[in-house]
């Protein structure tokens, strides 16, 4: 018997990890779009939570690989192309609580998405949008008045995250002149 993630009380309870992207191959293989770091890292919840539409259901991922640059599953039960295309576009997820606690001075992009970003004139410059990643460092989006991009570099631009009261102070100079 497969133990399965008990599911959410409700959508903050989940972090997405990803989401199907398309099948692989006839045997009933899917090809994952994989926001974990490294992109491999959502190998590591086999039991997860899949949601196609409004309701999450219980998934099993049974194999898993890299493949180039992509992340291909096997999951339970599905053993064929035209099973595997009923999944195409479903986000996976697991429960907050399973993941492992993100160290001093990290955090999870999710938890980063939706607080309040103001600067040290204490001038909200909006929301965090969605994280973007460039490779030298990640870029939180921020959305308000004006969309702002602003490095989410600990010391130099990022002061403070508070994750409970919900803000991150900022070294961050707004002019509305352009």
């Amino acid at each position: 018997m497969v133990n399965h993630p008990e599911l959410p009380d409700s959508a903050s309870d989940l972090v997405i990890l990803g989401r199907v992207s398309a099948v692989f191959g006839i045997k009933g293989w899917l090809k994952l779009f994989s926001h974990t770091e490294p992109r491999e890292a959502i190998l590591d919840y086999r039991r997860c939570l899949v949601r196609k539409g409004k309701e999450w259901k219980p998934w099993v991922i049974a194999e898993g690989k890299r493949h180039g640059n992509q992340i291909i599953v096997r999951i339970d039960d599905v053993d064929d192309r035209d099973a595997a295309m009923a999944w195409v576009g479903a986000d996976i997820g697991i429960r907050r609580a399973d993941l492992p606690d993100a160290g001093a001075g990290q955090y999870y992009w999710s938890d980063l998405e939706g607080l309040e970003v103001v600067n040290q004139q204490g001038r909200s410059l909006g929301t965090v949008d969605y994280m973007l990643p460039t490779g030298a460092n990640d870029v939180m989006v921020v959305k308000g008045e004006q969309e702002v991009l602003i490095p989410f570099v600990i010391g130099q631009y990022v002061c403070g995250v508070d994750l409970e009261q919900g803000v991150i102070q900022v070294d961050w100079d707004w002019t509305d002149e352009d």
